[in-house]
Order: C-alpha cells, then sequence, then structure tokens
C-alpha cells in the first residue's frame, strides 16, 4: 500500500494519563507516554532487475505487530481470559515497549481491552470474528489505497493528474484497491487462524515455485 497516513500523536495532557494498565509490573510515565517508541528499522533489499532498494514489506513493521498480537490475544480458550504484555511480546518476539503503543492505539479504538490486578492483562473487546484485517491495517497505517485519489478516508486528487476519468493508471489501480479492500476487509482475525491449515504457498520456497510456474507476488 503506497498510500499511507500514521495517525497523530497523542497531546501531552492525554499522554500522561497514558497507562499500561494490562501489566501490573509495568506503568508508563508521562515522559513514555510522550516518547514516540521507534519500530525495529524495516529490512531495505534490492528490487529484482533495477539496483534499487525498496522495502521488504508493504505494511508497516507496527502493523504486523498489531496484527500477530490480536491473533494471539484470540488464542485463548476463554474469551475472558487475559494475556500480558510481557508474555505476547516474547511469544511474537515484539519490543515490549512498541508492544505497550500499539495496544494503547488498539484499546483506544475499542478493539481491546486491559483489566487490572492479579489476573490483569490484555483481552479482545470483540470477537475476533468481528475484527478484519482491514480495520486494523487503517489504526495502525491509514488508508488502504495505492494511490491518495482511491483513499475512502483520505481522498486526495494527485496533484499532476488532468482527468481522474480518463487516468489509466487510476483505472487500473482502482481495481488493485477493490481486490485489496475485498479480502481485507473480508477476512477476520479469526479467519486467519482458521486458515492456518489450508494448503497455501505461505513459505519462501512455496512462493518462489508460484514465480517459477508463471506467476508473480
Amino acid at each position: 500500500m503506497g498510500y499511507l497516513s500514521i495517525a497523530a500523536p497523542k497531546t501531552a495532557e492525554a499522554g500522561a494519563q497514558l497507562e499500561s494498565e494490562a501489566d501490573p509490573a509495568t506503568t508508563l510515565t508521562a515522559e513514555d507516554a510522550m516518547t514516540k517508541v521507534e519500530p525495529p528499522a524495516e529490512r531495505r533489499v534490492q528490487a529484482p532487475g533495477t539496483g534499487k532498494e525498496k522495502t521488504e514489506t508493504m505494511i508497516s513493521q507496527k502493523a504486523k505487530y498489531a496484527l500477530r498480537a490480536l491473533v494471539a490475544l484470540a488464542r485463548v480458550e476463554s474469551p475472558e481470559e487475559t494475556r500480558m504484555i510481557s508474555e505476547i511480546a516474547e511469544q511474537q518476539n515484539i519490543p515490549k515497549k512498541f508492544l505497550e503503543q500499539i495496544l494503547l492505539d488498539l484499546k483506544h479504538h475499542g478493539i481491546v481491552a486491559s483489566r487490572r490486578g492479579k489476573a490483569g492483562g490484555y483481552l479482545l473487546l470483540r470477537p475476533a470474528e468481528h475484527i478484519t484485517f482491514g480495520e486494523v491495517l487503517r489504526i495502525i497505517d491509514g488508508p488502504i489505497a495505492p494511490l491518495p485519489c482511491l483513499s475512502r478516508m483520505a481522498y486526495r486528487r494527485c496533484q499532476d493528474c488532468g482527468s481522474e476519468q480518463s487516468c489509466e493508471i487510476r483505472r487500473v489501480f482502482a481495481r488493485v484497491a477493490i481486490a485489496t479492500r475485498e479480502v481485507l476487509d473480508r477476512t477476520t482475525i479469526a479467519d486467519s487462524l482458521r486458515a492456518e491449515g489450508d494448503d497455501l504457498p505461505l513459505d519462501g520456497a512455496g512462493l518462489q515455485n508460484v514465480s517459477r510456474s508463471g506467476g508473480s507476488l
């Protein structure tokens, strides 16, 4: 998704009130809350045949962490069961401080909730069947659109555009946007768990075989 916008940072007043409620052993101070924890640098790779570098992923590392955290929360045996930040961070290999900020973002958007006390932790506020990949990506990364003129939530006409109706590039990428939304807005966190046994070419070798057989991913 080439066109992504990141949510504006919280105000100092709001930041001072943020607290890692889920993990009794970890409390965010006002200074911590206002300090932006940067995600690990995304790897840059050589684009085949071009000699140019590009990021290795099309969604941000923060979005990947958010989805992995939600999958971890969806694996609990009971809807009322909580999981500690430290537990999720270790299991999913996510920097703990960064995970705290991600879960607070998801909490503010009504995706997860936190509980204090001995059995404190985070849990899904809504069933995993009602949380889509598209919703999470929009919360974390912004619009799911390859071009600003195709965004539903942050539409902006391209500066060099003569006519959207006759733009060949927009016409092609509109199909890409529609297909992408179709998958992301119809696929839930619960669906991703059910897909674990599917015969999909998810590993590197499988994707390379698809490419050799005539496809390209």
